[in-house]
């Protein structure tokens, strides 16, 4: 029995994910199921632990590159009601993990929450963005997490609390497939200057990355005591390319993606990128982005 079999209503076979990522590039997914219930992603999560079926979880696909072959096994994409909810009591917010990221700030800011707001402009559902710890010297989002739930392999969900949590540069300790929601634990501001430095957070970081109409992803992580984009465009490397993938002139640290680019002028791309800067500064940069 497949997934499709066990699944007909929101299980489909060898379905494009290029629509669902940010550069609108990639392979199939053998099986993309994208469950309506928590208790339907439960009955999923089992199925592939239990028929050793390979599982994937589809976030918001801006930190992503689906190579161009087809993805084997489940992409489980999380989306509609049962996995966008936001809601705030006091000075605690809770959002699912499916949850866009924008939506979390801007429901924090009406509420007069500060402690999310430099966060705007970086694209994400909030799971990813915790699992991931988005941030930068302002701020990371993992400073304002409480409790974060987590379903296992089986289907068990796991209430983590803050001390049982490690946040990392662009990185944690959450390595479940599924955080089903997160609790934030916020400071009361007036709205109007939480509001205020959100503008001015957004102005910024607008500035420092590519045009918005450009389908582009920020490539490594900051090295130690330097950025990857200085290190990037002292080598000499605005403008790169590798088939129709590009460096950015405005950020040497993002990939812009022009139309008919493929995975693998990513791929090559990030690679003679690494190779330049290991070759003129004798660092080795670290990837950011996630490839499948």
């Amino acid at each position: 029995m497949t997934l499709a079999d066990a699944f007909p209503e929101i299980a489909r076979r060898d379905q494009p994910l290029a629509p669902f990522t940010h550069l609108r590039i990639g392979g199939p997914a053998e099986f993309l199921v994208q469950p309506r219930t928590a208790d339907e992603l439960r009955r999923v999560l089992r199925f592939c632990a239990e028929h050793a079926v390979p599982l994937r979880m589809l976030g918001g696909g801006y930190n992503l590159l689906v190579r161009d072959e087809p993805v084997p096994g489940a992409v489980v994409r999380l989306s509609g009601p049962a996995f966008e909810t936001i809601s705030v009591d006091g000075r605690t917010v809770r959002a699912a993990g499916g949850a866009a990221l924008f939506d979390l700030i801007a429901a924090s800011v009406r509420a007069g929450l500060s402690g999310l707001e430099t966060l705007v402009g970086i694209r994400g559902s909030v799971g990813g963005s915790v699992r991931c710890n988005v941030g930068d010297r302002a701020g990371e989002i993992g400073a304002s997490v409480r409790r974060v739930a987590v379903l296992g392999l089986d289907g068990t969900e796991q209430v983590r609390t803050r001390d049982e949590l490690t946040f990392g540069d662009h990185t944690s300790d959450l390595d479940e497939p599924v955080i089903l929601w997160v609790e934030f634990e916020l400071e009361r501001d007036a709205a109007p200057a939480v509001l205020k430095r959100m503008r001015r957070t957004w102005v910024l970081r607008k500035g420092a990355e590519p045009l918005s109409f450009q389908a582009s992803v920020r490539m490594f992580r900051n090295p130690a005591g330097a950025t990857a984009a200085a290190l990037i465009e002292r080598a000499g490397l605005a403008k790169t390319k590798a088939g129709n993938a590009e460096v950015s002139d405005r950020n040497g640290n993002y990939a812009i993606a022009h139309p008919g680019t493929t995975a693998a002028d990513v791929l090559a791309l990030l690679d003679a990128v690494q190779a330049r800067v290991k070759a003129t500064s004798g660092v080795t940069l670290q990837r950011e982005l996630n490839v499948w």
